[in-house]
């Protein structure tokens, strides 16, 4: 079976990049060195810091593991100057107003490997992300969240 493509910004492949450098080179040797320390402690069955310099070498090994999965199914999202910004596309900004409560939110659509809601980078497989897909400022949407639906206008589209 096909791995599902993850789409990338370039800033967004640069993170990953920098991060997957960071475990191999960093974090790997110090976890390596907190084993060969904990070790030192003599046995390993009672070994507290044994068994939590092992946990942290699984956490960085899976995190390797997915970074690098995500790297070999990249698709580098290319949005050429160019490029209008007649309409939404993934790695363009989009400014939008809450047509209920007036408020404005400015969110990026990402892939889903760059999605960091907190940071107002949304995935193009979220629910907003995918209602934003294609519009065009002006446009008004409704997107149905758990909380129940909400309407939205754009307002602006920049990349």
């Amino acid at each position: 079976m096909a791995e599902k493509e993850v789409l990338l910004t370039r800033e967004g492949l640069e993170k990953l990049e920098g991060e997957l450098d960071y475990l191999i080179r960093v974090r790997r040797r110090e976890v390596a060195e907190r084993i060969k320390e904990a070790l030192g402690f003599g046995d390993i069955s009672e070994n507290s810091e044994y068994d939590a310099a092992k946990d942290e070498q699984a956490q960085v090994e899976a995190r390797i593991s997915k970074i690098r999965g995500i790297l070999r199914n990249a698709v580098l999202i290319n949005n050429d100057e160019d490029d209008d910004t007649e309409e939404v596309k993934v790695g363009y900004t989009v400014v939008v107003k809450e047509l209920g409560t007036g408020k404005e939110w400015r969110y990026k659509v990402v892939g889903s490997a760059e999605a960091d809601p907190s940071n107002h980078r949304i995935s193009n497989e979220s629910p907003v992300g995918r209602a934003l897909l294609g519009k065009t400022i002006g446009d008004q949407v409704a997107v149905t969240v758990p909380a129940g639906v909400l309407h939205f206008e754009i307002l602006d589209i920049n990349k």
